[in-house]
């Protein structure tokens, strides 16, 4: 009996300290500008990290819709990890997005919670169907430490893309 109280003495501070265990946050808020065409049509838009060596660390999601056959003007995205996927694609899948301001959370993907400690890129790529084509990179690190924010401008495609870190 003794020894039940003993432990429970000795593992009250560490339980209060511990607090819950939570997933670093990664979101990003994207912007799809609208734009003055004759023909316009929602970009395709595919998310994920890179390794300072440009290796695909982790897919993270794609906006499409039922046309896969565009999928392969996503060219960075299909030469790095696309075309050694399918349907379902790795990642959160959705349909395109109209113009206006977006969010994507991969909070709590199990890719975020295997990666490994170091210096990393989100790449954001977008194409549109009789349109244009543009890469962005936000540059971060993991683990994350502290609540940091980066965000590019695209000059085409892309508006504001800002990535938002949260311990």
């Amino acid at each position: 009996m003794t020894h039940r109280w003993l432990s429970s003495v000795l593992l009250a501070p560490l339980l209060i300290g511990a607090g819950p265990v939570t997933a670093a946050g990664l979101a990003v808020d994207l912007e799809v500008p609208r734009l003055r065409v004759a023909e316009y049509h929602a970009p395709y838009v595919a998310f994920w990290i890179e390794r300072e060596d440009h290796t695909v660390a982790a897919p993270l999601g794609l906006w499409y819709d039922d046309q896969e056959k565009w999928l392969k003007d996503l060219r960075q995205w299909w030469r790095r990890t696309g075309r050694g996927q399918s349907a379902p694609y790795d990642g959160l899948t959705g349909a395109t997005r109209s113009p206006g301001t977006h969010r994507a959370d991969f909070t709590g993907l199990p890719a975020l919670t295997t990666l490994p400690a170091g210096d990393y890129q989100l790449v954001v790529e977008a194409a549109r169907e009789v349109g244009g084509r543009e890469v962005v990179r936000l540059p971060f690190h993991w683990p994350v430490q502290q609540a940091d924010t980066v965000t590019v401008t695209g000059s085409q495609e892309l508006g504001d893309v800002t990535l938002t870190l949260t311990p």
